[in-house]
């Protein structure tokens, strides 16, 4: 007998309002090909490791619609981790969510780029997409990867007609540099599918993940970026973009 379709799923947030327009069912899956240095979910980089839920996508759908009042006018976010790392079962989840009406998103960094990957798109409504850095020597700093495969995804999303919201960290000493962020919102410009840029200001609230986990943080002694300064890159690159 054939063994069901299941996704390995780190944890469920039934009212999210950061990850996607309006109140979001958002399901974090398991597994990251990426080591951002500022990562804050250290514990959802091995795709094997014990997870609190394996789910079916109907598993995973009837436990949204449980919720359908509350995110009626919002809808269902997959995050991660890196999603893309079970690509079947994003597309199959999302198809069941258009079937039942419900706005998708996919929270990702573009990382894994093939055949599968792609045809999750078939479903899905919006991608929140995080550009690490543009210069491929910065991004191999900050994440471990060049960050062309995210480049290509965006393509393919704008080649799609797809919405797309950019997220980008902005890391004092790493990535927040006025000439990078301006080099970014210019690359962007072209861009008709691209419908916001959010500027994520760095933060060290994952922190205590890493000592759990044995693991030294790479960004160790950074500080948070002010808000004085994320408030400048707001309405700075806004104007810009």
């Amino acid at each position: 007998m054939e063994k069901p379709l299941t996704g390995k799923i780190h944890s469920l947030e039934s009212f999210g309002t950061v990850d996607g327009p309006g109140i979001r069912f958002v399901a974090f899956l398991q597994g990251c090909p990426l080591r951002c240095q500022y990562c804050h979910n250290p514990d959802t980089w091995q795709v094997d490791a014990a997870v609190k839920y394996a789910l079916t996508p109907q598993e995973l759908l009837d436990e949204v619609l449980r919720y359908k009042s509350f995110i009626a006018k919002g809808g269902v976010t997959l995050t991660g981790g890196e999603p893309l790392m079970q690509p079947d079962f994003c597309r199959e989840f999302f198809r069941l969510c258009r079937e039942a009406g419900i706005h998708t998103a996919l929270d990702t960094a573009g990382s894994v780029y093939n055949e599968k990957t792609l045809s999750v798109l078939d479903y899905m409504d919006l991608a929140l997409l995080d550009i690490k850095a543009l210069r491929p020597d910065l991004c191999r700093r900050v994440c471990g990867g060049d960050g062309q495969n995210a480049l290509r995804f965006l393509d393919e999303l704008e080649r799609r007609g797809i919405e797309v919201w950019i997220r980008h960290v902005v890391v004092p000493g790493l990535t927040d540099d006025d000439i990078l962020l301006a080099e970014l919102v210019e690359y962007l410009k072209p861009f008709r599918m691209v419908k916001k840029i959010e500027w994520l200001p760095y933060h060290t609230m994952g922190v205590f993940k890493y000592r759990d986990l044995g693991l030294d943080y790479p960004l160790d002694g950074v500080p948070p970026l002010s808000a004085e300064r994320a408030r400048f890159v707001r309405e700075h690159f806004k104007k810009l973009s």
